[in-house]
């Protein structure tokens, strides 16, 4: 639930009906959210965020009328403080970037969304950021080319950016830096890096530190 106690309402924007009542089910086994609205193009997504104020939508970029990526920015334009949630099947940077830019907080590929919906809308409820897996290298780039534009206001661990908090998760799986280069599609050496300044961040020192830290605070960002 939010803050308030009240329940968390999310529009779903698809033109495929087997799409939308996939999610929809998926959200509502979840007794603090609450599905208020399906839209079918993204002229109807604009127009019911505007009218029902949802917390979260989450969008197709491939939609009649509409496209994704325009209904996000004049959404954004008129809603600073809505999460906002891409669904699509394209795994291409363009349209990762395009859609951040437009004000995207959360990239869910279809192959993995009816897995990933749940966790993706309480990130970004939070106020974080959430990314499918395969993308995370682009956020990593993202970050790293404009730190301004991914900085969370996410209230769990506030001085770690979404990709130093990606990092801290694999850390808590025990994963090696080399095993966690590979997830990003960085190299080791840039994951060293990101690992020291997570540590700079916290006031950590000594060499098992860091892992500690991680597995203590292990559900903050699960």
């Amino acid at each position: 639930m939010d803050p308030c106690g009240r329940r968390v309402r999310i529009l779903i924007a698809d033109d495929h009906p087997v799409v939308r009542g996939g999610l929809r089910a998926a959200i509502q086994q979840e007794s603090d959210l609450e599905v208020v609205a399906e839209s079918a193009t993204g002229g109807a997504a604009v127009r019911d965020v505007e009218q029902l104020n949802p917390e979260i939508a989450v969008i197709d970029l491939n939609m009649p009328e509409m496209n994704g990526i325009a209904a996000i920015r004049l959404i954004r334009k008129n809603n600073s403080r809505i999460g906002i949630v891409v669904l699509t099947a394209h795994d291409a940077e363009d349209l990762f970037q395009a859609s951040m830019d437009a004000g995207a907080n959360g990239y869910l590929l279809k192959d993995s969304a009816f897995m990933e919906i749940v966790a993706a809308i309480r990130a970004v409820c939070e106020g974080g950021y959430y990314v499918t897996k395969p993308m995370m290298g682009y956020l990593l780039k993202r970050q790293q080319l404009h730190p301004a534009a991914t900085a969370t206001a996410a209230q769990t661990m506030p001085a770690l950016n979404p990709v130093e908090r990606r990092i801290l998760s694999l850390i808590a799986q025990k994963k090696s830096s080399r095993e966690i280069a590979g997830e990003f599609g960085a190299s080791i050496r840039t994951i060293e890096n990101r690992r020291a300044t997570i540590c700079e961040k916290l006031g950590l020192s000594g060499v098992n530190s860091l892992l500690k830290y991680a597995l203590d605070h292990k559900s903050d960002f699960q």
